[in-house]
């Protein structure tokens, strides 16, 4: 896959929109395994019919009414609560105004490609993109009164996480939520592919048709956070050497040491750099971000210089990085994980972040809150 080829969905105008959906749901026994992940194997375009098997032999279940949810999960000790509904696609942002759910990575069209495939053959979106916000107080104080009740949906999944949710059907609650969000300016914080993809079935099909919408979670940064953790790389075939000479021909600020002397200097304005035999650490200018000076400035001075990796490879933890640099592999560079404000101020500035620059976690297990789309008898919404 050509990554020099990456293009960046658009953005989509204001006010953000969660539409009720009927929600599709596995069995809690198939929420997040590979039990229930044979529900959507390929070929795709059996999915429907095997959906329909499902439903028969109560491995599934499909809402009545349609409503917009919302879903509180826990995964290893942390609490993530948002709403669920089908996020309207169709008012695309214009030059000049404020978009109110951003992009903030660019995607590979040919990934984007086969899940415009698979999602169409399937007649489903079966996991919500997550979208990261500051509700208001107003919003805010909405969802817990209908988290008061008792929860619709109450799952222990295999893989440890526990699932609430709850369906929100009253009329003049739905009303509310509409008018919570109005001015709500939301990230992209997973599914940027699945997103892209959505925007090419919504053009396809028809804005007023069932693909004119898209499951998405809004999710309160305020109230229950994802974790932002950081993404290291590995760039294989490089040295150390390699980057601190391009680093200082730039006029940057670096040191060469130990590896134990440069892992404490890794903060928000560092990138480290070690492999099998050294370490440095580059002091980032205070208008840029470590994994954008990585990107946008080292690597493509190493391929001008004739040196360029061999291949990245990116890993979740430091360790995973440091290993590879250890086996001889190359050079790993250790980035500090991002604030939510880190990157809205990227985006606000007109900018993108690299590819891969965020891991938001957790995210909830698939088959809690599914949303079929049946072309041709209408949106089961």
């Amino acid at each position: 896959m050509d990554e020099s080829a990456v293009v960046c969905p658009p953005a989509l105008a204001g006010p953000v929109r969660l539409h009720p959906f009927r929600a599709l749901h596995l069995a809690a026994d198939r929420v997040g395994t590979a039990a229930g992940a044979r529900a959507f194997a390929h070929p795709h375009d059996r999915v429907p019919g095997r959906l329909a098997g499902w439903l028969r032999e109560g491995l599934a279940v499909e809402e009545t009414s349609p409503a917009v949810w919302v879903h509180e999960y826990t995964a290893r000790g942390m609490t993530v609560r948002g709403i669920v509904g089908a996020l309207d696609l169709t008012r695309p942002a214009v030059p000049g105004t404020a978009p109110a759910v951003l992009p903030h990575e660019r995607v590979l069209p040919a990934q984007v490609d086969e899940l415009e495939r698979r999602m169409a053959e399937m007649q489903l979106q079966p996991a919500a993109i997550l979208l990261a916000h500051r509700a208001t107080p107003r919003l805010r104080a909405l969802v817990e009164r209908v988290v008061a009740a008792e929860p619709d949906v109450e799952i222990d999944d295999p893989t440890g996480q526990e699932h609430r949710a709850w369906a929100v059907t009253d009329p003049g609650t739905t009303r509310e939520l509409d008018e919570s969000l109005a001015g709500t300016q939301a990230l992209i914080a997973d599914g940027h592919h699945r997103y892209a993809a959505y925007l090419r079935l919504c053009a396809e099909h028809g804005a007023e048709g069932p693909w004119g919408r898209g499951l998405a979670m809004l999710v309160d940064h305020d109230d229950t956070p994802l974790f932002l953790g950081a993404i290291h790389r590995l760039l294989r075939g490089v040295q150390v050497a390699d980057l601190v000479a391009l680093a200082r021909d730039a006029g940057l600020s670096v040191r060469t040491g130990g590896r134990g002397a440069a892992l404490a200097a890794l903060d928000r304005q560092v990138l480290v750099l070690a492999d099998s035999r050294e370490a440095a650490w580059v002091r980032v200018p205070e208008d840029r971000l470590p994994v954008e000076l990585l990107h946008h400035d080292l690597l493509p001075a190493l391929r001008e210089h004739g040196r360029p990796e061999t291949g990245t490879d990116h890993l979740h933890t430091a360790e995973q990085a440091l290993a590879g640099a250890d086996a001889g592999s190359g050079t790993a560079v250790l980035l500090p994980a991002l604030e939510l404000d880190e990157v809205m101020t990227v985006l606000r500035a007109g900018r993108l972040l690299p590819e891969k620059a965020t891991s938001f976690q957790p995210k909830p297990s698939v088959g809690v809150l599914m949303r079929p789309v049946r072309d041709g008898s209408g949106d089961p919404t």
